[in-house]
């Protein structure tokens, strides 16, 4: 199962999923259908959690800014879960990738420069599309607005049936009522099954690990839609599915 996180550069993505693993370490799932069961990549999640930790007389820090390093494919964090009743677990990757990559995509999908998120956009099973509240209250708002809108047509034009999830970051930061809605409704013209979260590593109103674990297991949850063959036998031109039968 792997995760695609979409999102412009600096909207927050790799603190998202330092912030998934820490928070899973310290309450688990709190789904019983999905026991953490190991992962192969624990220096990984370490070197992007880390600078989220507090250590005496060094406050938490954001994790450094995940650069396009000019490669073709995301760096991934895997992370294993078991169901107590099933024999086989689940893998599951979560992509870390550039935000470069994908506002190069979202203004031209065959971009040299954005080929990592092609290749993401077409392998991921589940995707987050991802919402910068602090660029769209800053000065800037107008480009990332724009910029954003670019990237939702883009993903839905991808999409395929995968499911989604809308997410506004660093959502302490409130933004124009005008600005909400305008970058909402461009969400429900280009993925109109996407489901919304809002979350926070800064405390606004509830706990923002309410609305994070809320994330986590959907992400958990979702599954990309199955694909459906013919029956053995069926006569079908498509040689691909020529199979099972005798002679056409």
């Amino acid at each position: 199962m792997t995760i695609g996180i979409v999102g412009p550069q600096n909207a927050g993505k790799t603190t998202l999923l330092a912030s998934l693993y820490l928070l899973m370490g310290r309450q688990g799932t709190g789904l019983e259908s999905r026991k953490f069961a190991g992962s192969f990549s624990l220096a990984g999640w370490e070197a992007v959690s880390g600078s989220l930790r507090w250590d005496p007389g060094h406050p938490p820090e954001f994790p450094p800014h995940t650069t396009s390093r000019g490669g073709r494919a995301p760096g991934f964090l895997h992370m294993r879960f078991q169901n107590p009743t099933a024999s086989l677990p689940v893998d599951y990757l979560f992509a870390d990738a550039p935000g470069e990559w994908f506002q190069r995509w979202a203004v031209n999908r065959n971009s040299p420069e954005g080929a990592g998120a092609l290749w993401l956009a077409d392998r991921a099973d589940v995707f987050l599309l991802v919402a910068d509240c602090e660029a769209l209250a800053g000065e800037g708002r107008g480009a990332a607005r724009n910029s954003f809108k670019l990237l939702a047509r883009r993903l839905g034009d991808e999409l395929r049936g995968r499911p989604v999830a809308f997410v506004w970051t660093k959502s302490d930061i409130e933004i124009d009522d005008a600005m909400e809605e305008s970058i909402r409704s461009s969400v429900r013209e280009a993925v109109p099954a996407a489901v919304e979260f809002a979350v926070s590593i800064i405390p606004k109103g509830q706990e923002p690990e309410a609305n994070l674990m809320a994330l986590f297991r959907w992400m958990l949850n979702e599954r990309r839609p199955l694909t459906h063959l013919p029956p053995p036998g069926a006569k079908r031109n498509d040689p691909l599915f020529m199979f099972g039968g005798g002679s056409a």
